[in-house]
């Protein structure tokens, strides 16, 4: 029995397997050393959009608010540690300015990498100030970064749903400073 696969499927699993590397790589940067191996599964669904969506369990609350220039608010609902290795944050992203704002390009961040696969929320990092480390957005074999892409502008009143993925810190980290430029800083609560 041959199995074939389209050039768009063989793609996906190039991406998934570099992701899962990357991951692990990563986690071993962030210390602890015991992460778990991700399944193809978690690493595909969560990286495979731009879009982010609603996860179960969120409450009303946000974790944290952090404010951003021309109005912007982003309202991070969730810090989810997954079994596969990962720590996925979503966020609302609200403009209570009066007026359109434009997503600026410095929350792409400055990696040349990453700024070749256009506008995107690569320049977030989470801060383990215990621990010493700094977390980086994941990427996937092209550079682009596991987060919400394409984003250029909000219009007045309106709300997007963003994601942004890292590798997970150790499971004794149960905070982390949230940095994203031109953004306020945060500290968030992880789950899982």
């Amino acid at each position: 029995m041959s199995i074939r696969f389209t050039t768009k499927a063989r793609k996906g699993m190039v991406a998934v397997t570099v992701a899962v590397g990357l991951a692990l790589g990563m986690a071993g940067c962030g210390g602890g050393g015991d992460a778990k191996k991700p399944d193809a599964t978690t690493s595909a669904s969560k990286g495979g959009g731009s879009n982010a969506s609603a996860q179960e369990g969120q409450s009303d609350q946000p974790l944290a608010e952090v404010r951003g220039p021309d109005g912007l608010l982003l309202d991070i609902t969730s810090a989810d540690r997954d079994s596969g290795g990962f720590l996925t944050v979503n966020a609302d992203l609200k403009n209570d300015g009066s007026e359109t704002a434009i997503i600026s390009s410095q929350l792409t961040g400055n990696e040349t990498e990453i700024m070749k696969n256009g506008q995107s929320f690569g320049g977030a990092t989470l801060v383990d100030s215990k621990g010493k480390k700094r977390y980086y957005v994941l990427r996937d074999t092209d550079g682009r970064p596991l987060t919400t892409t394409g984003l250029t502008t909000i219009r007045a009143g309106e709300t997007k749903v963003v994601f942004m993925q890292f590798p997970a810190p150790p499971s004794t980290t149960t905070e982390v400073s949230f940095e994203l430029p031109t953004f306020s800083v945060a500290t968030i609560k992880i789950s899982g």
